[in-house]
């Protein structure tokens, strides 16, 4: 059994583990009430285009998954706790070194047996998410064997890319000296540039199916916009997102000449051409403000600093034993600090959530120049009709939790465009 010293860091770890799940609930309730609040009255600037029987489908929607959301905070709260002050970790650590594998090895074998078991453990939440949850709303397409497919393809691809970024990131904390996070870092950015090169060619190809899109007047709009934007692709591609679900979505993916414009096909059933249009600009937007650009470098950024407190933290034999593991190691440090960190940075997610937000009301202004701001309102409006979004979020939920702005907000910005 390992032995447990009670230190200042295992005080700050438990007081801030208590407040973040604090937070997460109060949050949580929050929503839960502000929604229930506003469920029986669509918002009036919503009155027109969305009824009250879409307007409470979408409180039930977003109610019924906050609830449901507690269950696994609970449960990875308390796995937490087993892992560490438990002793889970340093349990599985002890079994591995008995096997005598070489120090990267056995730094290997561990990481990948607890990602194992806790995928394992999340699997049941996933699958009530997707077969009761999705169901019961009419979204979910996904079938058992498309479930398992996704998991199996999933874990493979994680083997196949994971493993040797996760050798290489060892031996540079093994072998590289006190630079190690430096070299780390250039390895960890130079990798994700590469992830974010071939995804659209190589990685996204494994679990959809993309199909250029159809000649037609929709796609002589969009070449239109593109050229007008003096955006250049490798090609507007149309994924068979409705096997999964009926959600719609658009996205840029890959950078360089590897760009995609991906629509999913649930999305061109949904919008007209002119709201094609107008979701595309805003897309666009995003490219011509640079925002990509941004939130790379304020990843690297983070990682980077993320990297240099690991740096220290990992010589500190009080990082191991406040946390439940008998023996120091590079791997364990890297275990541990991924595991403990969301704990510390809960507090900071309304920064990330300003920046984004503020990208998204510049990609709006952006569209608004590039096509009409009505057909781009319009597109939002069925968009929240369609994937069941709540037009009325608590606002502290949302400072939080949400990446967009929330819907009165945008839609209000928007019209001031139009």
């Amino acid at each position: 059994m390992n032995e447990l010293h009670t230190t200042p860091f295992l005080f700050l770890f438990l007081s801030m583990l208590i407040i973040s799940t604090m937070m997460r609930l109060y949050l949580s309730q929050r929503q839960i009430n502000h929604v229930s609040g506003h469920r029986s009255k669509v918002p009036e600037s919503f009155a027109d285009n969305i009824s009250l029987e879409d307007h409470q489908k979408a409180a039930d929607y977003t109610t019924t998954k906050i609830k449901f959301g507690r269950l696994p905070l609970f449960y990875e709260v308390i796995l937490l706790l087993i892992w560490t002050l438990g002793g889970g970790l340093d349990w599985l650590d002890r079994n591995v070194i008995a096997l005598e594998l070489s120090p990267i090895f056995t730094g290997i074998a561990v990481i990948l047996v607890f990602s194992f078991i806790s995928s394992m453990l999340e699997l049941p939440f996933s699958i009530y998410s997707t077969f009761v949850i999705e169901e019961k709303f009419g979204f979910n397409r996904t079938t058992i064997k498309t479930f398992i497919t996704d998991m199996v393809k999933g874990s493979l691809l994680g083997l196949i890319i994971g493993v040797p970024l996760l050798y290489v990131i060892l031996w540079l904390m093994e072998r590289a000296g006190d630079p190690w996070w430096i070299y780390t870092w250039l390895v960890i950015s130079g990798f994700s540039l590469f992830m974010m090169w071939i995804y659209p060619t190589w990685i996204a190809p494994i679990f959809n199916k993309f199909e250029p899109m159809e000649e037609g007047e929709t796609l002589n709009r969009i070449n239109s916009l593109l050229n007008r934007c003096g955006f250049n692709s490798n090609g507007i591609f149309v994924i068979d997102g409705s096997k999964r679900s009926s959600h719609g979505n658009a996205y840029f993916s890959g950078f360089g000449r590897n760009k995609r414009i991906v629509f999913f096909d649930t999305l061109l059933k949904m919008l007209s051409d002119d709201e094609l249009e107008a979701v595309l600009a805003h897309e666009l937007g995003h490219f011509k403000k640079k925002h990509i650009i941004k939130g790379m470098a304020i990843s690297f950024a983070t990682t980077l600093v993320a990297l240099a407190v690991l740096a220290w933290l990992m010589k500190a034999e009080w990082f191991y034993t406040s946390l439940g593991v008998s023996q120091t190691s590079t791997y364990m440090a890297l275990l541990l600090f991924t595991l403990v960190m969301p704990a510390f940075t809960f507090v900071f997610q309304p920064l990330f959530s300003i920046f984004s937000r503020k990208n998204e009301f510049e990609a709006d202004a952006f569209a608004a120049q590039q096509t009409d701001a009505k057909h781009l309102i319009h597109a939002l409006v069925d968009m929240y009709r369609e994937n069941a979004s709540t037009l009325t979020p608590d606002p502290l939920y949302s400072a939080f939790y949400d990446s967009h702005p929330p819907a009165p907000v945008r839609i209000a910005h928007l019209n001031a465009h139009a």
